[in-house]
Formats: C-alpha cells, structure tokens, sequence
C-alpha cells in the first residue's frame, strides 16, 4: 500500500510529501503474581503520510498529517491526500526543506515470542520473600520495522526491537503493606540486570516500612544513583535542541560555555548512533537524517545543536539528526569516593521533575536514605528542589557509568546546595 500512496501523491502534484510504514509484531503478557493472566499476538501496520503545501509564492510551507489504513481503497487514498492538501495550507511555517541526503538502512529483527519468554524465565528468578515480593507484571516484546520515504528522494528501512516490563512489587509488615511500581524498557531482555533492578526494588519496598520523617535539612547535598538522574541529563540535551533554540527557550550558544567559576566536574554529553541493547538502535532518525556519533556538549562548552528537519533548517544546521541515544562521560571520583560526609540519597519519589525550560528540579520524597558518615538511616516524605542552572557549577559524577535504556550515564550524580524540605 506504501508504493500505491506513493504513487498517488506524486500524481496528485503534491508540494512535497513524507510516508512513514511502520509494521510491529508484538507478544504481550498479562501475569497476576506468576500466574498467566491473559496474552496476545499483535501485528499491526501504520501508514502516516505528511502533505505539505508551499505558500505565498514558497515564503511559508504548510503541513497536514493523517494515517492511511494499509486496507483503504485507491479512491479512499486519493481522498486524504486531497483532503490533506486542503488543510496543509491553514499552517503557515517559514518555509523549509525536508532532508535530502540518501543513506543506508539496516537493523536486525528479532523474534518477539522468544524475547517474552527469555522476560518470562527472568522475572521466576526474582528473589522473593513472606514479606516482599511481586504483585503482577506485564511484558510487551516488538520488532518493528519503519520505512521512511520523502519527495527528496529518501527511502529507507531500519528494523530494531523494543520490549516494555511493567512490575508492581508489594512489601509488608504487621502494621503496614505498600507498593512500588517501575517500568523497565530496552531493546531484548537483559536477564541479569532486571532480576538486579527488581531484587532492588524489593528491598527498597522493605525499608520503606521503616522510615522515619525526612529532617528539615534546609541546603544539603544530595545523591542520585537512581533512573530519576536520567531527566537531568535530558535538561543539557534539550538545551541543545534546535527546536528549544529557535522558539527562545535556550540561550545557551555554540561554542561557548553554559557555566562560569565551575568547582566541581564538568559535562559532555554526546548523541551516539547505538548503545548495547537499547529500544531504538537504528542508523537513521524517523524523518530519514542519517544518526553518527556527535558532541552535544564538551566539558561544559556547547557543540552541536540537534533536533528535525524544521528547526535545523531554520538554525542553518544542516548536518543533524533527531538523536535518540545519549551518552554522559563520568568524573574524577569513584562512587565509593563521591559516598562520603553527610548526604541525602532520593531513591523512590512519588514524582520527579526537571522543567525543560527553566531547569527546575522538583520531587516529593517516598523513599530516600540519610547518611550520616557510617549511619544510614530510611527516611520519607519531604521534598527537593533547586534549579539545575544554578546548581551544575559544584556537581560531582562518578566514574563509574550505568545505563538506562536509550541513556547512559554516571552512576552517581552528587549536587551540593540542594534544598530539602522535611516531611
């Protein structure tokens, strides 16, 4: 159905036109503690086609997208394209071009069905007790494969696999029973990396049956070792997004530093083509721009400016891409090292938050452990909050890196200043 669109397009006189044909096939599983609740076999196909339509003598480039059903009949087609081609011109961007430069697909499918049983095998192997253990899960293991086609003349197919384990664990006492719920993505199953993830859920669960209330500690330092730290090194990304750049919500410019008078470590962040096992391995982005290897930012200066085809266009930047996995470089000091003095380390919020604009950090403490040279001590409720522009001049990473799906990242991330509100 893909080539007929295609087709139709070209014969209706579009202005220009992107075609996007994904098909998934998918197992998913239902499970209630281990016992099989429910389970299906999905195969689908979706088929989103963009009009544009140039206005105003080529000054603006309008744009109207739908999906056509992979079943829809020649006439049905032919009738979103022109109803397409009416509404594209409602939207008045500056003009600009869709990316043009050829390049080579490739990927590798995967059989979903062995993936979900290889997540099947790795969540029997959860340690479980009287006292903590699984509530229900459920498992979502695709391979996918996307065709992109542009008027420029761009046709390429990736396939790459994707696989979602949704875990609710529960922990009791004689007073009490909570439950913690976390939703793990990749690319397969790394079987010994979700029994560690989950075991470690479970003993969180365990010591926040205990805790006490979090202490007015005013401005103190604080440790974030867990996948709560990825959302501040999407802060630095999206500083550097051309879209956030174009629209005046960065101010942060290439070549230049985002910091003065920096006493602790300082970033670099790189947008890279693969990580091992991640949900989007693929050698182009979703509009066709060809992914490499490319500094976002080094050692606190600003490189690269990233994003679609639109905002680079409008930035003069032409060689890009819409980056979807991220690499930070760790610091000088161990994890070990960085533990060290009086610190607060969040590992459960019931929510956290950076502001992609403003960089305000925000998050309501569940679960987090307060160190006190050789005490540690569960504590819950609270908050910290703090703004990231402010705080990045004295932040100290580890050496050591952990990945997070499409992120990886140091394992440890200790900010200085940080303001804890007591429970």
């Amino acid at each position: 159905m893909t080539d007929k669109i295609i087709e139709l397009l070209k014969a209706q006189g579009v202005d220009a036109f992107e075609v996007t044909d994904k098909c998934t096939s998918a197992w998913e599983f239902y499970f209630i503690k281990h016992e099989l609740d429910q389970n299906r076999v999905r195969d689908v196909e979706h088929i989103d086609v963009t009009v544009y339509r140039k206005l105003e003598d080529g000054k603006f480039l309008g744009s109207a997208t739908q999906e056509i059903s992979p079943t829809a009949s020649e006439e049905e087609a032919k009738k979103i394209i022109a109803d397409l081609y009416e509404r594209a011109q409602y939207v008045k961007n500056p003009y600009y071009e869709l990316n043009k430069k050829k390049v080579e697909g490739g990927g590798e499918k995967f059989d979903p069905a062995q993936m979900a049983r290889d997540f099947i095998e790795a969540m029997q192997q959860i340690p479980e007790t009287s006292g903590e253990d699984i509530n229900s899960y459920e498992i979502f293991a695709e391979s996918n494969t996307r065709r992109y086609v542009n008027s420029e003349g761009v046709d390429v197919t990736v396939s790459y696999p994707s696989s979602t384990v949704e875990v609710v664990v529960n922990a009791r006492n004689d007073e009490h029973e909570i439950e913690l719920y976390r939703m793990y993505t990749s690319g397969t199953c790394d079987k010994d990396n979700l029994v560690k993830e989950i075991s470690k859920t479970l003993s969180f669960g365990k010591d926040r049956l205990v805790t006490v209330p979090t202490p007015a500690l005013d401005k103190a330092t604080v440790l974030f070792t867990t996948a709560d730290a990825v959302e501040i090194f999407k802060w630095f990304a999206m500083k550097m997004h051309a879209a956030f750049k174009y629209r005046g919500y960065s101010d942060w410019e290439k070549g230049k530093a985002i910091c003065e008078n920096v006493e602790g470590d300082t970033f670099t962040i790189k947008a890279v083509k693969e990580l091992p096992n991640s949900s989007y391995n693929a050698p182009v982005d979703s509009q066709g721009a060809e992914i490499r290897d490319m500094y976002i930012l080094k050692e606190n200066v600003s490189e690269n400016f990233w994003g679609d085809a639109q905002f680079r266009y409008y930035l003069g930047v032409p060689d890009s891409f819409i980056a979807s996995n991220f690499t930070a470089e760790g610091g000088s000091l161990s994890e070990n090292e960085l533990r060290c003095g009086n610190y607060l380390e969040p590992v459960e919020f019931s929510d956290f938050s950076v502001d992609p604009i403003t960089g305000d950090i925000a998050g309501e403490i569940r679960l987090a452990y307060w160190h006190e040279g050789d005490k540690v001590t569960p504590v819950s409720g609270g908050s910290v909050s703090g703004t990231l522009s402010d705080l990045i001049k004295n932040v100290r990473l580890s050496k050591e890196l952990k990945q997070y799906d499409t992120t990886l990242i140091p394992s440890a991330v200790k900010i200085e200043n940080v303001t804890v509100t007591g429970a």
